[in-house]
């Protein structure tokens, strides 16, 4: 019973330093939008990015990919279109079906929205000797990976 007290200690003590991460991302996002939003959505950069580095998607591809329900992924992806960041093309699979595609303004919106976020991640973790660095990236990695996978009430999307 001991370990599971401490696990739960621990897990604890994660969700404390999760939330404190989430609330410093939050605020350089806002701050980081507010300097290079062009005009979309901070929502609408997650869709950009997967389409940038996944390549073409049919809409309900994109909101598995993710994890959101298609309204959603189809109303942000008409802003990202209105700003000429995405297109929509024939899906040669099936001539009815469109596929959503990055334009190149979209795939130039991401390289430099990503370079800037680069920069201040680097800043952020300077000081941090590269095992450090690399540890936390295979972590996160990890992190990531696993609360994907988790599914406590069943429910799969």
């Amino acid at each position: 019973m001991a370990d599971q007290g401490q696990d739960l200690a621990v897990a604890e003590e994660l969700g404390h330093q999760l939330v404190r991460l989430l609330t410093m991302v939050g605020r350089a996002k806002a701050q980081f939008s507010q300097a290079t939003s062009e005009g979309i959505e901070r929502a609408a950069y997650a869709l950009l990015a997967h389409l940038v580095r996944e390549g073409p998607k049919r809409i309900t591809a994109l909101a598995d990919a993710v994890h959101s329900d298609t309204s959603t992924v189809s109303r942000q992806t008409s802003s990202l279109v209105a700003h000429g960041l995405v297109e929509r093309k024939a899906d040669p699979e099936d001539g009815r079906a469109c596929l959503l595609v990055a334009t190149e303004a979209g795939r130039g919106t991401f390289d430099r929205a990503r370079a800037e976020r680069t920069k201040h991640i680097a800043a952020v973790v300077a000081d941090w000797p590269a095992s450090e660095r690399r540890t936390l990236v295979m972590l996160l990695d990890r992190l990531n990976t696993d609360f994907e996978n988790y599914h406590p009430l069943g429910e799969v999307r």
